[in-house]
């Protein structure tokens, strides 16, 4: 376990902040912004997870997104530690185990789903607006992981997890809309 002591360090007053082995990096590098973009993501599932709870009969849904939020702050530690060869401690590693998690929970929740005509407007609950606000943010620490990994090495499950956590944040969404019924369609130029 995590012990902190003290808050605050002064550490990052001069714009650059501590990887995890010690190395120094600016507080813009790639890494960096991948990392705390998975924490704004765990910030926006806290928020859907507030509107997840009041609905009766959810509680398998907020279990999953509080699984979700612990395997954020596994993602955000494993991008926090760069790749080396023969690490003093194991790092710790996102794994096929959990994005093989997400992708038995979303053929779960989508069996049962109405089938899509058209693309889906975030909205119908506020549990699912929020959930697509965590999806759009998740799409960006996608994109951000991306770009790491062809700059550096990067757990290449890392992206994978990314990946399957956007379209489960999506098909979780539509199950907290009535399975689908409540979903807010885009109508193709419906206002020119």
């Amino acid at each position: 376990m995590v012990t902190l002591t003290r808050i605050y360090t002064r550490g990052g007053d001069a714009g650059q902040t501590s990887l995890v082995g010690g190395r120094r990096v600016d507080k813009h590098d790639l890494r960096v912004e991948a990392y705390g973009t998975v924490d704004e993501a765990n910030a926006v599932i806290g928020l859907a997870r507030l509107q997840t709870a009041q609905l009766p009969g959810e509680g398998e849904a907020d279990a999953m997104l509080g699984r979700i939020q612990n395997d954020l702050f596994d993602l955000g530690a494993d991008l926090a530690t760069p790749e080396e060869k023969d690490p003093r401690y194991p790092p710790l590693r996102v794994t096929a185990g959990q994005v093989d998690r997400l992708e038995r929970e979303i053929d779960a929740m989508n069996a049962v789903l109405a089938p899509l005509n058209s693309f889906v407007l975030p909205g119908g609950s506020a549990a699912a607006a929020h959930l697509h606000l965590a999806r759009t943010v998740v799409r960006r620490a996608e994109r951000l992981v991306s770009a790491l990994m062809a700059a550096e090495a990067v757990n290449p499950e890392a992206l994978k997890y990314a990946n399957r956590l956007s379209d489960h944040l999506f098909v979780l969404s539509r199950h907290l809309n009535g399975d689908g019924e409540k979903d807010v369609l885009w109508v193709p130029g419906a206002h020119r």
